[in-house]
């Protein structure tokens, strides 16, 4: 199945203080886990990945996505073009701290490639992982790794997702913490 990737130009990063329907997002990969006091359903998209992480009552969901997925706009608390770099933290209800930081990379065919290898020589046997057909005159499609550490009271989220045609990376790490 030849990939629908977006263009690396089209993405955004959000965050959401409720649920968001799964079917919105075409996932290709998912994880569920639970520790102490929350639980979260980490998923590898069409064009990036989605994170929705619960504790009691408070639900937030962490999307890298299209600017053209139709998207609610109720109860979005950030929202941001993927582009350069970029830091923020909230503080939300009952004490609960969400940090994240992302930056797109767009780098030299070489480096791309190197980078494209290594990270499925070291993605494949931990984390989520999910490989893209190839799609026109490239030999490798679009990789996608998200790694999944947890600790009692936080999860902690690093993602890549390739871009092939437009030797882009995009890279991105999140905290979920409780109090």
């Amino acid at each position: 199945m030849i990939s629908a990737r977006p263009s690396v130009t089209d993405l955004v990063f959000r965050l959401y203080g409720r649920s968001l329907h799964p079917e919105l997002f075409r996932r290709h990969a998912v994880r569920h886990v639970e520790r102490g006091e929350f639980r979260a359903e980490i998923a590898i998209t069409e064009s990036g990945h989605t994170v929705s992480w619960t504790s009691g009552n408070l639900t937030l969901v962490e999307v890298a996505t299209s600017d053209r997925q139709p998207l609610p706009k109720k109860r979005r608390l950030l929202s941001y073009p993927i582009q350069g770099e970029r830091s923020d933290s909230l503080e939300c209800a009952n004490g609960v701290c969400y940090e994240t930081s992302f930056q797109l990379e767009k780098v030299r065919p070489d480096v791309f490639w190197t980078f494209q290898q290594e990270l499925s020589a070291d993605s494949i046997s931990q984390g989520l992982f999910h490989r893209f057909a190839t799609r026109g005159r490239l030999a490798v499609g679009a990789i996608s790794w998200v790694n999944v550490e947890t600790r009692t009271k936080s999860l902690l989220l690093q993602a890549f997702h390739t871009f092939p045609e437009e030797f882009a990376i995009v890279k991105s790490q999140s905290i979920f913490q409780l109090p």
